[in-house]
């Protein structure tokens, strides 16, 4: 057994000693030494890619790679047991409270997110992987402040777990490589690493399997990287090989490119593809925010899943997985439902079933909700399309023809106002507000907002500054005019004791404002507010 060279930098929670045991510090310091140069080497291949996107380069679908796309035979994995039916999956992040209420909800399966709707604090990172093995074994259980008390009932769904993506690293866990260099952990490695050291028996015992969501992919050598590490972790635990299953999200451009080659990389672990429509729109914001009029989106609200671009996308996606036996997962509405106002309630539900109804016709095989409200609604119009069937993956969508050009069709019936402007203000300072407290999935005007929504709402207003861009009503979306703006929306907010809206308005500057565009506005946050230290490593 090799020794553990992860050293740990941040106090420890309650528990945390369960989860960071020797062993398991063992096993995370093992996939260091195998994949984390090749995590560099991915990365590296990112910035080149966003180099020739600027350049002027477009992205193409590989001719390299055509062999694969054109030979007929071969298929995914395909679901795991417990991952046949995904007809309404359930998202949230893994703090005690909303892991019992997940699992309470009736949903198929629990996306426990470590992602988008975690805020990355120390004791949130840790913390959920303590809950997830709680949850594993069912040994959860919470009381709030107010004495309710919260437990499991008999039937739950099946979990998938996300890890954080390839470009983030854990400040906490510090690896030494075999060289002698230091640098932070990757946060991937770490959030696999500890869940499936911990639970891959547990969940097989159980019936399951260790289950993964795999986001913000670019490549399909991405996709490799990911499938050699599933290899390794299982001859690592003695495990039958195949035994892990991953849907990876198409989240990125780039990716939707090369989707069927991802498929052909994790055909081994692969169960299915996800629409995440979110970070989708971020992605042709964040690459191609510098290439003029024509690559300019207008107001968030105008960007539909029915506009060219999101159409082709989800059109390819399905058609893709089905050719390939894999399940395509639909994305998650930003509408929720209000208990307290019954007219917000019914605006949602009403956009939630359009949303469902579409993607279960265009051949969806499930789809994404944020609250146990919306999955009576999700579930209906899934049920009267597929019946008694548990997926539609045997429906092929032979008449579907996308190009890369149809990718990239930004005709929008819509425009940048005013209002649009102040929205994208107010939503990006209010979620980073909410992230810095670790809360990684925020109710913003009756929308559920994570990392993703707040990456679209600082990337339009980044663009619309540098292309010089007039609101409707002849308003110039400039350096000065976004500077009032957040001096404005300030003023408005509810400044009382614990909020931090001075720091997020200080990271909602520096990702928006400079002249240069960070990748993810998570990496400074991150950075400058979340990174906690001993006392005597600190000194």
């Amino acid at each position: 057994m090799s020794t553990t060279r992860i050293e740990i930098l941040a106090e420890y929670g309650d528990r945390f000693d369960e989860i960071l045991t020797p062993d398991a510090l063992r096993f995370v310091t093992r996939l260091h030494d195998q994949f984390a140069g090749r995590r560099h080497d991915r990365l590296a291949d990112r910035m080149q890619q966003r180099r020739n996107i600027d350049n002027g380069r477009d992205l193409r679908f590989l001719s390299e790679t055509s062999a694969i796309r054109e030979e007929p035979t071969w298929r995914v994995a395909g679901p795991g047991p417990g991952l046949e039916d995904r007809r309404v999956e359930i998202t949230g992040p893994t703090d005690r409270k909303m892991t019992i209420n997940a699992l309470n909800s009736g949903a198929k399966i629990w996306l426990a997110d470590q992602e988008d709707s975690t805020s990355p604090t120390w004791g949130n990172v840790i913390g959920g992987q303590v809950n997830l093995f709680d949850a594993i074994r069912r040994q959860i259980d919470f009381t709030s402040a107010e004495g309710k008390r919260y437990e499991l009932g008999e039937q739950t769904p099946t979990i998938v777990m996300r890890p954080r993506g390839w470009h983030l690293v854990e400040k906490h866990l510090r690896y030494t490589d075999q060289a002698g260099l230091r640098a932070p952990a990757s946060a991937s490695l770490v959030d696999f690493g500890l869940y499936f050291f911990h639970n891959a028996a547990e969940l097989i015992a159980r019936g399951s399997g260790p289950y993964f969501y795999l986001p913000k992919l670019e490549t399909h050598l991405e996709a490799r990287l990911w499938n050699d590490i599933f290899t390794f972790s299982e001859n690592a635990l003695g495990l039958e090989p195949g035994t892990i299953r991953a849907t990876v999200l198409i989240e990125t451009i780039s990716a939707a490119v090369e989707m069927e080659e991802i498929l052909f990389e994790l055909r081994e672990h692969c169960s299915g593809l996800n629409a995440g429509r979110w970070d989708y729109i971020f992605s042709i914001i964040k690459n191609f925010r510098g290439r003029g009029a024509s690559f300019t989106l207008p107001d968030r609200s105008a960007i539909t899943m029915t506009v060219p671009f999101m159409r082709a996308y989800t059109e390819l996606l399905v058609a893709t997985c089905h050719k390939r036996g894999a399940h395509a997962i639909g994305g998650m509405s930003a509408f929720i439902p209000n208990r307290r106002d019954a007219d917000v309630t019914a605006r949602a539900l009403a956009q939630v079933t359009a949303d469902k109804r579409r993607e279960a016709t265009d051949g969806f095989d499930g789809t994404w909700v944020a609250h146990p409200d919306l999955i009576d609604t999700a579930r209906a119009e899934f049920d009267a399309v597929l019946g008694d069937r548990p997926n539609q993956v045997d429906r092929l969508r032979d008449d579907v023809s996308v190009t890369a050009a149809d990718l990239l069709d930004l005709r929008i019936d819509g425009a940048v106002t005013d209002a649009g402007v102040r929205a994208n203000v107010s939503i990006a300072l209010r979620y980073i507000e909410s992230w810095l407290r670790g809360v990684g999935a925020a109710a913003i005007d009756n929308l559920m907002e994570d990392a993703a929504t707040a990456e679209i709402s600082r990337s339009q207003l980044w663009q619309w500054i540098h292309q010089g861009v007039r609101t409707t009503s002849g308003t110039a979306v400039t350096h000065d005019s976004v500077t009032t703006l957040v001096s404005e929306v300030l003023r408005e907010l509810p400044h009382e004791p614990g909020n931090r809206f001075d720091d997020a308005a200080e990271v909602f500057r520096a990702v928006t404002l400079e002249e240069d565009f960070p990748t993810f506005l998570t990496i400074t946050a991150y950075s400058r507010y979340l990174v906690e230290e001993r006392e005597e490593i600190a000194a």
